[in-house]
């Protein structure tokens, strides 16, 4: 591919950039279009007021300075913690490149292009290879450079990852410290309860936390069945009722006018109807317990009567059982995925497998497509699998548009598959909450677009060819220092198609925007059923943005060319997304930034990848100086990722507990906590899965100091027993401190 290819690819990437952000500039003011540019506004101040003059069908920028002049506390109000890492992520992708981008262009790429003693040519006919690393010739002393660019790279990455995890576990603190009571704080998941003929789980939980919890235990709400299969269930028994409770009627009403006009007594009348409620009545409560039981999963929420005892019930082991009594913490209440809480436990590492392998087999299949479409950047190849295609192949256009933009709109098109994919595969997986599916997701994606991408695309050819590759894992650095400079065209490209015009996409909301144009001028419906129905899609947006982080890394010191393209799509994308945070997206729930260890991550693998390639292209070009000298980076970055582990990681994983205790006391001295007590009553209501739930028992026992005496087996088992008194634990107390005091900050 020469210079005027991949102007061709930025030509028409760049037109389709403008056009659509002008059509969006003037879409987005129209009062038609108000619920699919502004739902998270809908959502919270149910306004649709838009004035109606001719500035509305005029293109403007006022979005870009709305979302350039937006603060991040404004972000964190709005879209919570999660949307606030996103930016970071970002911030911290234009700040690396742009140090990357000016030791790359200055000190790179003028030895990359003069690397080799040759005949120039003109600056569009030259190919792009003379700028990459292939350009240099072995045993050059010019490589000193590369190996100083991926030192400052490394160092600045490494410098800027350490603040920013440093920011960022501050702010999941002080968001956690800040933040209203949350019930979540307050209460666990208990799943795999064991069953029991004798009595039902709701009060084989009261019974088990009542007495290995005494002092702590609040109270429990229990999980009912609930899904499609279930609803049709439920509605058929319940239309099964009606219709006998209105045979009953019709029979009983004969009986009544017989009754009436024998002149039977009054009283012996009443005395009959008496017996026969009474008798219906105890009938109608025993079938209405049955219904309940029936209904009730191996799983319940039960509530503590402080933080801290909830994390410790959630962390210990319960019996001696590990498959009964499992514990979790509980997720937020708008959280919860319903559906999969009454999975039975011992499904989910079956689940989990299967998942695996489905996974593991859907990247196998996708080597179809990339393999296709890494033959179309081959014109040789086409030209004999197609000999019809010659004569039009030779036209400078056609060439131009084949190789440099036709190959990666094909593969961002077959990618558009992979998120619905993997979001199954994290359903089935049988995650507990909305927040861990998506983050799930969002993993299996990086994983998916990675091996796909980058390393199917490096090593090109028939899938036979590319599994050969791997046969010899002491070669692999070797093969990726010749395979993946020939490549940085591809994924030059690539950042053009897929960066560039899906933040066009984006902004656009194609898919919205044609569903209310169908739904207001096909169906002639008036209601808004998109009004706040939308969140980010953390699970498709952080891989891709990690994934271009990515290939800058690998690609910086190799073919620094790429550089400017992809600084130009993080700032884009930092314009783009905080217009949709602030916009479109509404926040329903928050992993508490969850997404920030997954960005570390893959930063360092990206950098102790660029720096294996680099090792291997060193070794290829017979320079000692520069080999030697990449081992200690290596070294350096490995343990930066231990200490970053160690120092920050922990406090993604769990509470701590000196911050829920002051907490707990901080609660306890302003006498919220009986407040508190009263909103977990109703904070895990499931009453939008159960259609009758109106007429039906829910249980939510609270806890009564009662005495009696059980044993652990017993107890475990689920048997009912007598109660003993226990010795209360003692109580912990902590000396109340600042909220930057329990941070560490000054």
């Amino acid at each position: 591919m020469d210079i005027a290819a991949l102007l061709t690819s930025a030509g028409i990437n760049i037109a389709v950039c403008v056009v659509l952000f002008s059509f969006y500039s003037v879409l987005r003011k129209q009062p038609s279009n108000v619920n699919v540019y502004f739902g998270r506004r809908l959502a919270s101040q149910h306004s649709r007021r838009i004035d109606l003059c001719l500035e509305r069908f005029v293109p403007s920028p006022s979005w870009i300075l709305k979302a350039w002049e937006t603060s991040e506390d404004e972000i964190l109000a709005i879209g919570g913690l999660d949307a606030v890492v996103f930016v970071r992520i970002l911030v911290f992708s234009i700040r690396v490149f742009s140090i990357a981008a000016v030791i790359c262009t200055v000190l790179v790429l003028p030895v990359n292009y003069h690397g080799k003693d040759r005949m120039r040519k003109n600056i569009p006919f030259e190919s792009l290879e003379v700028f990459t690393i292939e350009n240099v010739k072995e045993g050059s002393k010019w490589l000193w450079a590369h190996c100083l660019a991926l030192y400052v790279i490394t160092f600045s990455a490494c410098a800027l990852l350490y603040f920013e995890y440093k920011s960022i576990t501050n702010l999941r603190l002080l968001h956690i410290i800040g933040s209203p009571p949350n019930p979540s704080h307050f209460t666990i998941l208990v799943r795999s309860i064991p069953s029991s003929s004798e009595e039902s789980y709701c009060e084989t939980v009261k019974k088990f936390f009542s007495y290995y919890h005494a002092s702590t235990y609040l109270s429990h709400q229990m999980v009912y069945k609930s899904g499609t299969v279930q609803k049709l269930k439920d509605d058929a028994e319940h239309m099964c009722k009606v219709l006998r409770d209105a045979s009953l009627e019709k029979t009983c009403k004969p009986g009544f006018m017989q009754c009436c006009s024998s002149g039977a007594a009054t009283n012996s009348f009443k005395k009959i109807s008496n017996e026969m409620d009474s008798k219906h009545g105890r009938t109608g409560y025993t079938d209405m317990n049955l219904d309940t039981r029936k209904k009730e999963c191996a799983a319940a929420f039960v509530f503590f009567k402080s933080r801290y005892a909830a994390l410790m019930a959630a962390q210990i082991l319960q019996t001696s059982n590990p498959m009964l009594w499992v514990t979790d913490v509980a997720p937020e209440p708008h959280d919860v995925y319903w559906s999969n809480i009454c999975i039975p436990y011992r499904q989910l590492w079956i689940r989990k497998i299967a998942t695996l392998v489905a996974s593991v087999a859907f990247m196998l299949v996708f080597l179809i497509p990339v393999t296709f479409v890494q033959g179309l950047t081959q014109l040789d190849k086409l030209q004999k699998m197609f000999p019809f295609l010659t004569g039009m192949l030779k036209k400078n256009i056609v060439n131009q548009v084949v190789t440099g933009y036709l190959p990666s709109v094909i593969l961002v098109l077959f990618l558009c598959a992979v998120p619905p994919v993997m979001i199954l595969f994290s359903s089935v997986e049988g995650s507990i909450s909305r927040s861990a599916r998506k983050k799930s997701a969002c993993c299996k994606v990086l994983y998916f677009t990675i091996w796909n991408v980058f390393f199917v695309n490096v090593f090109t050819g028939s899938v036979i060819s590319q599994l050969s590759v791997f046969s010899s894992v002491t070669d692999l650095p070797a093969q990726l220092a010749k395979a993946v400079p020939a490549q940085a065209t591809f994924f030059t490209t690539y950042i053009l198609s897929s960066g560039w015009a899906s933040l066009a996409c984006e902004v656009m909301q194609i898919f919205p925007l044609l569903c209310n144009l169908f739904q207001r001028f096909i169906l002639r419906l008036k209601d808004d059923a998109l009004d706040g129905s939308l969140s980010f899609p953390y699970h498709t947006e952080v891989p891709r943005v990690l994934l271009f982080g990515f290939l800058g890394f690998t690609c910086s010191i190799l073919a620094p060319l790429m550089l400017p393209f992809l600084l130009i799509y993080f700032f884009l994308a930092y314009l783009v997304y905080r217009n949709q945070i602030i916009n479109v997206y509404i926040t329903k729930y928050d992993s508490g930034g969850l997404y920030w260890p997954i960005a570390h991550n893959t930063t360092v693998f990206a950098l102790l990848f660029a720096q294996l390639i680099a090792l291997g292209v060193f070794g290829l070009k017979r320079s000692s100086v520069a080999s030697g000298f990449t081992i200690p980076l290596l070294i350096g970055t490995l343990l930066f990722h231990q200490y970053c582990r160690q120092r920050f990681l922990p406090v993604f994983k769990s509470n701590s507990a000196q911050i829920l205790i002051d907490m707990d006391q901080r609660d306890e001295h302003g006498e919220r906590m009986e407040e508190i007590y009263e909103h977990l009553r109703s904070a895990y209501n499931q009453i939008s899965l159960m259609p009758h739930a109106s007429s039906q028992p829910e249980c939510f026992s609270h806890h009564e100091d009662k005495e009696s005496g059980q044993s652990s087996e017993d107890m475990e088992k689920g048997k009912e027993v007598n109660q003993k008194d226990r010795p209360r634990p003692v109580q912990r107390s902590l000396s109340s401190s600042s909220d930057k005091a329990v941070l560490g900050v000054k």
